[in-house]
């Protein structure tokens, strides 16, 4: 097998259901979901394998759902197949819920940083925004794109903010606030309110 086709030399790049130009804003979706992969993949293997199994879990099953999210974004046909369901938003969202109880209680804006993986975990997050606004342009141009993708590339972003917050916190590396942030989260989480 090769790797090279030479059919995208003229800025055309094949998708589900046709071709088109490598700069138009779906095959910007996809291909940010596909950079967005890559950091994930970058995040694991930061990761130390005992202390984190639960988080490289997670990651793990985020890079198949991302791969289905850019399988349907660059599925141009009228009839298409949904691999991209409900089921992770509401995994993410109750992961998200365990892992603010976990970290400190959060009042300001933080940095990106801490640990190398929680470091590559922000930039994750920051990609997973740009695919969002991305995906949002996409559909105000075109019909039928399933509004799934956007709703878990949202829930995603907001999944890797909570879980950076968790490595650093298991590794006992502060969270650095933004030195001219008001406080914008209101208090702290449940667990601490209760201590």
């Amino acid at each position: 097998m090769r790797l090279y086709t030479k059919s995208g030399d003229k800025g055309q790049t094949s998708v589900i259901g046709g071709r088109l130009d490598k700069d138009d804003i779906r095959v910007e979706a996809y291909g940010t979901i596909d950079e967005l992969n890559s950091f994930v993949g970058k995040a694991i293997c930061e990761l130390d394998q005992k202390m984190f199994k639960d988080i490289i879990d997670d990651l793990e099953k985020i890079q198949h759902e991302l791969f289905d999210c850019g399988s349907e974004l660059s599925n141009i046909k009228k009839e298409r197949e949904h691999k991209l369901t409900e089921e992770p938003i509401t995994y993410m969202e109750n992961k998200i819920d365990d892992f603010i109880e976990e970290a400190p209680a959060l009042e300001r804006f933080i940095l990106p940083g801490g640990s190398d993986a929680a470091s590559t975990i922000h930039i994750c997050r920051t990609v997973a925004r740009r695919a969002e606004r991305m995906i949002v342009t996409l559909m105000k141009t075109e019909e039928g794109v399933s509004p799934i993708p956007l709703k878990y590339v949202n829930r995603l972003s907001d999944y890797f903010f909570a879980v950076a917050r968790v490595i650093n916190a298991r590794l006992e590396i502060p969270d650095v606030e933004y030195i001219r942030s008001a406080k914008v989260f209101r208090g702290s989480n449940k667990k601490k309110k209760e201590e």
